[in-house]
């Protein structure tokens, strides 16, 4: 999957590109990212990309030609979605990581100042997303959020196929408390059942977990989920929490 992020500040997602997860996407080309420096492509002599607002106001605006010609130097497949990351967006959640994973190709506009002048939203952006209710100086933070949360969702990012599938939103729960070595620290032990080797115990352990700690800290999800179909086993432990 490949994401191109127009921006005016390219060198904040160099670290980010080259660590974890994500780094180890990149170098194996299951993932890549351009950023594009959207001042290259200013008209203006001295390479400013924004201006002031009609109507007057505070603060600054980003100009549509920058922006528009940053854009049309990407050559992109059918398959893409040009974003733009703004607090008047769609909040970003689980299902539209999921429905995003399924692109091949992601444009991330990143605004700053006061915003990007609205015929640019108009005419070249596909949907405004939002990380949260939230002000943020720039959406390079939020574009790194949407990268993160996408790739995760794309086949060889992860080593544990099952993890993506297991966490907390994938199946409208909160995820389940984790534990390592060793199985007692100052004089906190674990949870028996996890010694038990019993496998399904385990699983049933992790599901009611799962609903207890949604429950308390989400109840919408909570609600969200307890109304899905389910098998009768889990409808057993649902009870609990009805």
């Amino acid at each position: 999957m490949k994401f191109h992020i127009l921006t005016l500040f390219p060198e904040q997602f160099t670290s980010f590109m080259e660590t974890s997860i994500i780094g180890n996407a990149v170098d194996k080309k299951v993932i890549s990212i351009d950023t594009v420096q959207i001042r290259d492509f200013s008209k203006d002599k001295h390479k400013k990309v924004d201006d002031y607002p009609f109507g007057g106001g505070a603060g600054m605006v980003m100009a549509v030609q920058p922006l528009r010609d940053a854009l049309e130097s990407i050559e992109r497949k059918r398959n893409s979605k040009v974003i733009y990351m703004s607090p008047r967006g769609t909040t970003l959640n689980h299902e539209k990581v999921v429905e995003l994973s399924k692109l091949d190709e992601l444009v991330l506009v990143c605004g700053h100042y006061e915003g990007v002048d609205q015929r640019f939203i108009d005419n070249y952006v596909d949907e405004e997303l939002s990380i949260g209710d939230y002000v943020l100086t720039g959406g390079e933070l939020a574009a790194m959020v949407v990268v993160d949360s996408v790739s995760r969702m794309v086949d060889s990012v992860l080593t544990n196929h099952s993890s993506a599938d297991e966490e907390s939103f994938a199946m409208d729960l909160l995820e389940y408390p984790h534990y390592t070595r060793p199985a007692q620290i100052d004089g906190i032990k674990i949870p028996d059942v996890l010694l038990s080797g019993h496998h399904g115990e385990i699983a049933k352990w992790r599901l009611e977990q799962s609903m207890m700690v949604t429950k308390e800290r989400r109840p919408d999800l909570f609600e969200k989920y307890k109304n899905k179909p389910h098998e009768k086993s889990v409808l057993k432990l649902l009870k609990k929490y009805l």
